[in-house]
């Protein structure tokens, strides 16, 4: 896994993060796309029908969603691009960011790509403690059937 620094192609910083799983690309889109899935390694769920211009949540169970967006691209089991804000801030473009999952088979193992875009700065401090968590423990449900004990250890991912 490697993360690389803040960079820019607006004004606003992107957070990128890559892994590498030994899966298969149509395992990783079911853990993210997949509200029983992604809710045992991330702790909520992301739900939607995964069309391009359709509305996804991501939130616990029972409760109302802490995060939502529209489906911008999707070409399962490749690629997945959301807009991301909390309900709050949907409305407003200037908190508003873009999340991009590029999902490529390397042999026995799977490039997962995660490219979070059009941050604000405390966007991308909260991203950057946020997304390590969240894809170490895809990775581990992946590989291994369990998630990391504590995988997010006091942050919110």
């Amino acid at each position: 896994m490697t993360q690389t620094p803040m960079t820019q192609t607006t004004d606003k910083p992107t957070y990128v993060y890559v892994s590498f799983i030994h899966t298969t690309p149509e395992k990783v889109w079911r853990a993210i796309t997949d509200a029983e899935v992604s809710a045992s390694f991330w702790h909520r769920s992301n739900i939607s029908d995964w069309q391009v211009g359709s509305t996804w949540t991501h939130g616990f169970q029972d409760k109302p969603a802490d995060l939502i967006g529209k489906v911008l691209e999707a070409d399962p089991p490749k690629r997945l691009v959301l807009t991301w804000a909390s309900p709050a801030n949907v409305d407003n473009p200037d908190r508003v960011s873009i999340v991009a999952f590029d999902i490529h088979q390397m042999g026995e193992k799977v490039r997962v790509t995660m490219t979070h875009s059009e941050l604000t700065p405390q966007g991308y401090k909260d991203v950057s403690e946020a997304w390590p968590a969240v894809l170490s423990n895809m990775k581990t449900l992946l590989e291994t059937g369990g998630v990391i004990p504590d995988a997010f250890g006091g942050i919110h991912g």
